[in-house]
């Protein structure tokens, strides 16, 4: 299933920061980790600052549907049950393994509230490039391991 997505990288709250480096990739060499990350990154696919910096993160469908009621709080179980499914948001603060090439989150809210003050979640980044990110979450919930592509937004 695809849910398209941004995620906003600043300075002052960068998300995604890890090392890994296609071989002929010069550019990306010369620049920083942190220089290489900032900016903002397109969600291309997804199959099944302080000390720590935060994060937050909108996943959408982009087919939900409308209440027909028209407001959130007076839906029917059908609409309900197509946003829950349809939908993840949750923020919380992260932190980096420069050496293991991890992302760690730590998730202080969510709309999956199960997701809220697990241990630190790991985002194994497999790949950077000046423009492509990806990552795997070896542990969901669900038992999946979710393998997230990005492209940085121009």
């Amino acid at each position: 299933m695809r849910r398209p997505g941004i995620l906003a990288v600043t300075t002052a709250s960068l998300l995604i920061v890890g090392v890994v480096f296609s071989a002929g990739d010069a550019v990306a060499q010369q620049k920083s980790l942190k220089e290489q990350l900032i900016g903002t990154w397109t969600l291309v696919s997804v199959h099944n600052v302080r000390s720590d910096g935060h994060f937050a993160f909108v996943n959408t469908r982009s087919d939900l549907p409308k209440f027909a009621s028209n407001t959130r709080d007076q839906g029917t179980p059908e609409e309900y049950r197509a946003v829950v499914q349809g939908s993840l948001a949750y923020f919380g603060t992260y932190s980096i393994s420069v050496a293991d090439k991890v992302i760690i989150v730590q998730v202080e809210g969510s709309t999956f509230a199960n997701l809220i003050g697990k241990a630190d979640q790991k985002r194994i980044i497999t790949s950077l490039t000046e423009d492509d990110l990806k990552f795997r979450n070896p542990a969901t919930p669900s038992g999946a391991t979710l393998e997230v592509a990005w492209k940085r937004a121009k």
